[in-house]
């Protein structure tokens, strides 16, 4: 029998089995009927079209609910500790491994994840990522003529932003901690503190808004600069008309959004497959219709330059652990420097 006849031979032997491992969890699924799922992902604009896809593709229901990090890691624990959980998945960029810690998620990798680079697979098995973010400099292109912009993180010390640039002052990736992790991570302590200490010479106006809120201030015009928002808010409002640009600092601070099943989740099977539709091919594209970046490899961003594989400049790539350790060093830099 020739190699290539074999292959096809061991193809066939092997697919029924893959087949009914796929229909089993799906007809588990469906006994469970139900799933819940506790997401920092905006409802309109993906949990809501994610689940409605989901049921109708499964027929489980799917009951979201939206929180932010701290809110979400304190109702799990507390689920928990009552012995009623009630989250079957949870997501989100730190709060995920924050509960990985407390022996609250559950070790699964789904198999449509498995094509995946390892960056975004949990070494211990217990998250896959479901997308990323991308945290670079905006301005305004009414305020900053293109090609004027700084480039770099050295052309942010030039005397004439002194006074211009904005951040958050929230404690997140999206603001100023999250652009002082992104230093410290590339430059090293030494150096990085030193081009820090060096900033806070620029009188940086810290607003206690999310990014996405800071952005919309740099695009009407309060501000020429913001030096942490996420990319793809840019694009999205630029595409719409307004004077907005990102600017592609390497490197840039990549993010992700991770998914685990919870450890004492009540609809287990239902949670492991809607795990695996998140990342499966199909998951990935709502992923990509609703205005994120997908992990999957061969699933672009809607628009191909907020990539960094794509997109032509450097990232580097921050775990879930690393920013969960990394957020309250790098939020007292900020306040030791810059308040």
């Amino acid at each position: 029998m020739s190699l290539f006849r074999l292959a096809l031979t061991l193809a066939s032997l092997a697919a029924p089995g893959a087949r009914a491992a796929d229909e089993a969890l799906i007809a588990a699924a469906k006994k469970e009927g139900a799933l819940t799922w506790y997401t920092t992902q905006i409802i309109n604009q993906f949990a809501r079209p994610a689940a409605e896809l989901f049921e109708k593709k499964y027929g489980v229901k799917v009951s979201y609910a939206r929180s932010d990090t701290g809110e979400m890691v304190l109702r799990v624990m507390n689920e928990s500790k009552a012995g009623r959980m009630q989250a079957d998945v949870v997501d989100g960029t730190s709060s995920v491994p924050a509960m990985k810690r407390e022996g609250l998620t559950a070790k699964f990798i789904p198999d449509n994840a498995r094509r995946f680079p390892a960056q975004f697979l949990d070494a211990g098995g217990e998250w896959v990522a479901g997308n990323f973010y991308v945290h670079e400099p905006v301005y305004n292109t009414d305020l900053v003529r293109r090609g004027t912009e700084p480039r770099k993180y050295e052309d942010l010390l030039d005397p004439r932003w002194k006074g211009r640039m904005s951040w958050s002052s929230l404690v997140s990736s999206s603001s100023a901690p999250g652009f002082i992790g992104i230093v410290l991570t590339h430059m090293g302590e030494a150096k990085g503190m030193d081009y820090l200490r060096k900033l806070a010479a620029q009188n940086i106006t810290p607003v206690n808004f999310a990014a996405r809120q800071v952005v919309d201030q740099v695009m009407a015009g309060e501000y020429p600069l913001t030096l942490q928002a996420f990319h793809h808010h840019a694009v999205i409002s630029a595409a719409q008309g307004a004077p907005v640009e990102w600017i592609p600092f390497e490197p840039a601070m990549a993010v992700l959004s991770v998914i685990s099943v919870t450890k004492d989740a009540p609809h287990p099977n239902a949670a492991r497959l809607f795990t695996e539709f998140l990342v499966s091919a199909e998951g990935q594209q709502l992923f990509r219709d609703s205005d994120y970046i997908p992990v999957d490899p061969a699933i672009p961003a809607r628009d191909p330059g907020l990539k960094p594989e794509t997109g032509g400049f450097r990232a580097i790539y921050l775990t879930p652990e690393q920013l969960l350790d990394g957020l309250p060093k790098w939020a007292d830099v900020f306040r030791t420097l810059f308040r």
